[in-house]
């Protein structure tokens, strides 16, 4: 009889410990669901390659195209002319494209182990004049909850994310380029 007691009490201790994960799982859920369309865009600091500190928070109003990437990625790599000839066709209209590197310090590795990169000279190289932003901790990828490189995330002037689009894409052109011209207002 004590011996069924202490198994009946072990059960019941292994599903408490199972009901308390569960609870604990669903209150904090919203922290590994995915950013969406319609989800508020998170603020995030960064410093621009002056080292100056920039916030998301400060373009709030305008359309904005914000590219999560790193030199050592070869899709990023790829996508960038794209996003290029996206700036020069539609910044004198309002959107902002802005690329957050998120690069380790040159000599540097990250997290993963990806080396750090020379951002300054990948700018350079490719002749890019739109906003490129540094967050060498990755904390705007746990904050996007991103799951690789690239990741791209439209933001429309309220703040809100319209849509979320994983790898790399040909930005200037069909379906993007006409959400974009759409956003900012024909």
């Amino acid at each position: 009889m004590a011996r069924l007691s202490r198994k009946a009490l072990a059960l019941g201790a292994v599903g408490a410990a199972l009901a308390a994960l569960l609870a604990l799982g669903w209150v904090a859920r919203g922290r590994f669901q995915p950013i969406e369309a319609g989800s508020p865009a998170p603020d995030f600091g960064a410093t621009d390659l002056g080292g100056r500190p920039v916030r998301l928070a400060e373009l709030r109003g305008q359309v904005v195209l914000l590219n999560l990437w790193a030199t050592w990625c070869p899709p990023c790599r790829d996508e960038m002319p794209s996003l290029q000839r996206l700036h020069q066709r539609y910044a004198d209209r309002g959107l902002r494209v802005v690329a957050v590197s998120v690069d380790a310090e040159p000599g540097r590795r990250d997290a993963s182990g990806n080396p750090g990169g020379d951002v300054a000279g990948f700018v350079r190289e490719y002749g890019l004049t739109f906003d490129v932003w540094r967050d060498p901790s990755g904390r705007v990828q746990q904050l996007y909850r991103t799951i690789g490189l690239p990741e791209t995330f439209v933001i429309g002037r309220d703040g809100r994310v319209v849509t979320r689009v994983l790898g790399a894409a040909e930005w200037d052109r069909g379906a993007h380029a006409e959400l974009i011209r759409q956003l900012l207002g024909g």
